[in-house]
């Protein structure tokens, strides 16, 4: 590699020091660039095959909720002659051991998998193994339908975490089960830990506005129209609207929308990215319509447009 030396006034041949991280000019010795990040792979292979290009050296991280701790040996599948007897041998005996935290683990990636789909932090993931474990532990889930009981966890997870997710939210990555199974299995989940602790278990508050972010996302409506249905949505909380946190974050988008210049969305778009039935939005906003005045910001919009808004 080529570099250009101010010592030397041209170009000259240079050598990495990886050890150090220093770019040496070949020629004077002048350290031309330090302390430089080694951007190259930081792995070896040790396959037995030197057309192997496999990376992998090391395990998984340490997992408390395993027996184990997640640090057991796996024989991995005998690659090439030398040796071939020996691991499959190998294989073969572990194969034939029993692990008991097959289980676990077959749960805990597909609740991984799941966190994935809905762009879940890490925290929850793991507050939906721990729930699971936990379950788990009791030995009262056999017979159940296994991927309801794993959304309900993450359901649960998502609800303790104040990042709170709606059912149909969840059905989408549940693998078939539907909204009435993962429910059950939530009131199964919330029944067998309270039996465990011996008092109720503290899901957490759901608001209108933990959901307006995304549902607004999913509209694609503008800045301004997002700020103004938050500032809505914490307005309607002073009013006794009994309707449930969802369908009055539906309404208020629904009410925004049809007083934003943007282009206005259909009923049916608005119940799509929400969840929530038409339904259910047309009367959410006959709750909502007498307080229009106090809810939506007046810097959105004037009286004249409120008072001009179609009733319900």
């Amino acid at each position: 590699m080529d570099a250009y030396c101010s010592d030397c006034k041209r170009q000259t041949e240079v050598v990495f020091d990886h050890s150090a991280g220093d770019t040496v000019c070949s020629e004077c010795g002048l350290v031309l660039e330090s302390h430089s990040i080694d951007e190259t792979s930081e792995w070896r292979t040790f396959a037995n095959e030197s057309g192997d290009n496999d990376p992998v050296r090391v395990g998984g991280p340490t997992n408390p909720l395993l027996t184990d701790g997640g640090l057991s040996t796996v024989i991995a599948k005998p690659n090439g002659a030398s040796g071939e007897f020996l691991s499959s041998s190998l294989g073969r005996w572990q194969n034939r051991g029993s692990n008991p935290d097959r289980g676990l683990i077959l749960a805990f990636k597909t609740i991984a998998t799941m966190s994935d789909r809905l762009g879940l932090v890490a925290t929850i993931k793991d507050r939906a193994n721990e729930i699971y474990k936990r379950v788990e532990d009791q030995k009262s889930s056999r017979g159940r339908n296994q991927d309801a009981l794993l959304a309900a966890c993450l359901y649960i997870a998502c609800r303790q975490e104040d990042k709170p997710r709606t059912v149909k939210e969840i059905c989408s990555v549940a693998n078939g089960a539907t909204k009435k199974e993962i429910g059950r299995a939530k009131e199964y989940i919330v029944k067998q830990l309270g039996l465990e602790t011996g008092q109720s278990v503290e899901m957490g508050t759901i608001h209108a506005g933990d959901f307006m972010r995304r549902f607004c996302s999913n509209l694609g409506m503008n800045n301004q129209a997002v700020k103004a249905a938050q500032e809505a949505v914490q307005k309607s909380e002073q009013f006794d609207i009994r309707r449930s946190p969802i369908s009055i974050a539906a309404a208020v988008i629904y009410i925004i929308t049809q007083l934003s210049n943007e282009k206005k969305p259909s009923l049916k778009e608005i119940s799509g990215a929400t969840g929530v039935a038409e339904g259910t939005i047309r009367n959410s906003y006959k709750d909502l319509y007498p307080h229009v005045l106090k809810i939506i910001p007046s810097w959105f919009a004037k009286e004249e447009d409120l008072k001009n808004l179609s009733s319900p």
